[in-house]
């Protein structure tokens, strides 16, 4: 798998927000066949860093209902990777 297909999008939540700026933790939609080594290996290619720690979370998709009819979003991939200290924070609104 290529490192650009394993971090899918940055995710940017209240909690995620927080967890950046007090303990360096950012937190990423991965591919759900990507392992820790794999997302390890990719944060620290696209984004010139040093990773500590890499924890990864299966989210199941919720229902939805349209009327009576009855669909579910699929299941994906969350990953909180923790930066090594002294590390430059990832910042995804840089350009803007």
């Amino acid at each position: 798998m290529r490192v650009q297909e394993i971090i899918r999008r940055p995710l940017i939540t209240e909690k995620s927000t927080q967890l950046k700026d007090e303990k360096g933790i950012v937190a990423f939609e991965v591919d759900p066949r990507a392992n820790k080594i794999e997302i390890k290996r990719a944060v620290e290619a696209q984004f010139k860093v040093k990773v500590a720690e890499v924890r990864v979370l299966r989210v199941h998709g919720k229902v939805r209902r349209q009327g009576r009819f009855v669909g579910r979003q699929p299941d994906w991939k969350k990953a909180y990777v923790r930066l090594k200290d002294g590390e430059k924070p990832i910042e995804f609104f840089e350009g803007v």
